[in-house]
């Protein structure tokens, strides 16, 4: 691999240090501008979070034995699950795991802006009611 491929694959504005939280946020919106507009209605009010780990509570209730094998989340309810009455509920949320996605950057070689955008695009499918199954079948017909 040259040295070039490899300072492609950083992140803009990186300094030598693991992107922090922020760098990811500012991945994910920007991530976010490139969805589809007929998407954009439905994902306005979906929360975008950054947190360093999943928390032991939130690993167990996924039965997922390490924090690094989590590197993104949806809270909510997803649209097909949703009725037209329903309401005052707390918004719907994506968290996205930063050191377990820096671990798959690293592992991986992908670039770190496409990593962000797959994970925050598959935890978006689930706000849509896509399954794993449905979202890995997508993945592999694309």
């Amino acid at each position: 691999m040259s040295d070039k491929s490899a300072l492609d694959r950083l992140p803009a504005g990186w300094t030598g240090g693991a992107p922090d939280a922020d760098a990811l946020f500012a991945m994910a919106e920007a991530a976010l501008e490139t969805m589809p507009a007929a998407f954009a209605p439905h994902i306005a009010g979906v929360v975008i979070a950054i947190e360093e780990f999943a928390d032991d509570e939130v690993l167990k209730s996924l039965d997922i034995e390490h924090p690094y094998d989590l590197t993104g989340l949806y809270e909510g309810r997803p649209l097909t699950e949703r009725s037209i009455d329903q309401s005052g509920g707390m918004p719907d949320r994506v968290t996205l795991y930063r050191v377990p996605i820096l671990v798959e950057w690293i592992e991986t070689g992908e670039k770190l802006e496409w990593l962000v955008r797959h994970v925050l695009i598959h935890e978006i499918g689930h706000h849509f009611g896509f399954s794993d199954d449905d979202m890995h079948a997508l993945e592999d017909m694309a």
